[in-house]
């Protein structure tokens, strides 16, 4: 892959090596919210989390993660890619190291706050990075495989992951195990990447206080909701607070000179739609790996080991596809493709909801799990190519920043709807065998997820416009330059 350096437009030097250090930071974040998963009750006996608590070993990263990317970004615009890159990075790597010798339930949540706040650093800088680096066409196409697959199979990565550690050494490492790889991306980071120059301009704090409370006061209502139902004050609160909080921030983006989040990102109806359509197919992914892993442990009583590995079918057809799907993208309208993957998520769902208390894995579990990785595989790709497409060289971080963040709280949105849903559904069951109340949370659980999976099929239907495939011409394949080469996953 040829590929451009940050602001000059000669070649960059060792190309490969930019990429894999982004791919490595990307992998690293992305798996975060996961390897910790399948470790939850070591961790809750290690450490006496009460059943209510435990989760927010999950929440706490990604409320942090998912507040502060907006902030994140901005912060790569005005003080320079790559020395917020670095930052990101030392915060991200000091933190899993200080929750990996946690001592209690609260030093391991403050980790996990720590691990968030670097990861929402990094994450937008590392994108922003690579749409710099390479052009628009081919081979940024090429690159965005490589980052889709990393970002939609890291989940699984971070499964298959957590599991060995935690049945082999233990939980521990699961925090452990970003030390030395965070400490070889820093050094890395100063040799291969090229700094960015700060662009003139300040801080919209206004903006990012009130987009990240906002987001942080959703999420926590969410989350809460599970708990303490939909009538209860905090969670109302909450919710109150979360809708006055970002149409304040609208409000203000509107009015400031250098806004956090241009709103012009959004004149554009096909970047909209990309970002809605994510928003809802992340939601859908987070939803069968967290049910799914519930019910592997649960009602097919798998260890921990052998639930991540159960995952393997799905990672093995999105990393084909990270291969295939570029190459497909220069030949085939990327759009066709979009809506083949959505198609194969909405079936892979719908085949989840028929799990019961006698399913069989291999009858059962793989069929699904090799529809969504085939589907996930297809749609990933075209999808950030075009939330990225076009983007100015000044709004590349914002861009960037938005990505993330509609990927980290549909996430923790999607799954905190999701968890009400379960958890209602698990206290109306009719049985009192554990193993049986746990197949209608999880089947609730998926009839919930089947929802996401429709309206972002629906979205995409909308947006594409299939009808008139017959009648005009497919869409062009961007090639032109880059909206990011003269100055910048």
């Amino acid at each position: 892959m040829s590929a451009t350096s940050v602001g000059s437009g000669t070649p960059v030097r060792r190309p490969g090596v930019v990429l894999a250090v982004i791919l490595v930071t990307q992998l690293m974040v992305i798996l975060d919210g996961t390897v910790v998963n399948i470790a939850m009750p070591h961790i809750q006996q290690a450490l006496h989390f009460s059943p209510s608590s435990l989760s927010w070993v999950q929440n706490a990263y990604a409320l942090a993660f998912g507040g502060l990317l907006l902030l994140g970004a901005r912060a790569g615009d005005l003080l320079g890619r790559r020395r917020v890159f670095i930052t990101g990075i030392s915060v991200f790597t000091l933190a899993s190291l200080l929750g990996g010798l946690a001592p209690n339930a609260e030093l391991l949540l403050a980790a996990r706050v720590l691990q968030g706040i670097g990861g929402a650093i990094a994450a937008p800088a590392a994108l922003t990075l690579l749409m710099l680096t390479y052009r628009e066409g081919p081979d940024r196409m090429k690159a965005l495989g490589y980052y889709s697959l990393v970002s939609s199979g890291g989940g699984s990565v971070g499964l298959v992951l957590g599991g060995m550690l935690t049945d082999w050494v233990s939980w521990r490492w699961g925090l452990f195990i970003n030390v030395p790889i965070g400490i070889v991306l820093v050094f890395a980071a100063r040799r291969v990447l090229t700094e960015t120059a700060p662009e003139t301009g300040r801080f919209d704090v206004a903006g990012a206080l009130t987009s990240t409370l906002g987001i942080t006061s959703l999420v926590f209502g969410f989350i809460r909701v599970a708990e303490s139902g939909w009538s209860s004050p905090e969670v109302l609160a909450a919710f109150a607070a979360g809708v006055v909080l970002l149409v304040s921030f609208v409000l203000i983006e509107r009015r400031v000179s250098h806004p956090i989040v241009p709103l012009r990102l959004f004149k554009s109806a096909q970047r909209s739609a990309s970002y809605l359509t994510m928003l809802l197919v992340v939601g859908t992914m987070f939803g069968m790996f967290f049910f799914l892993t519930q019910y592997l442990q649960g009602v097919l009583e798998l260890s921990p080991l052998a639930a991540g590995l159960a995952f393997l079918p799905l990672t093995g057809l999105l990393f084909t596809a990270s291969r295939v799907v570029p190459k497909l993208v220069a030949r085939i309208d990327g759009a066709k493709l979009m809506l083949a993957g959505s198609v194969l998520i909405t079936l892979g769902t719908i085949w989840l909801t028929r799990l019961g208390a006698h399913s069989a894995y291999l009858h059962d579990v793989v069929g699904p799990l090799l529809l969504f990785g085939a589907g996930a595989g297809m749609i990933f790709i075209p999808l950030v190519g075009r939330a990225i497409a076009g983007v100015a060289p000044e709004d590349s971080g914002a861009a960037s920043g938005m990505l993330n963040v509609v990927q980290q709280v549909g996430g923790a949105l999607g799954l905190g709807i999701l968890v009400t849903i379960f958890g209602t559904a698990s206290r109306n069951s009719t049985s009192t065998v554990p193993r049986e109340v746990l197949v209608d949370g999880v089947h609730a659980a998926f009839i919930g997820s089947l929802v996401y999976a429709a309206v972002s099929l629906a979205m995409i239907i909308v947006t594409v416009r299939p009808w008139n495939w017959f009648r005009s011409q497919p869409e062009p394949v961007e090639t032109s330059a880059p909206a990011v080469v003269d100055s910048h996953v």
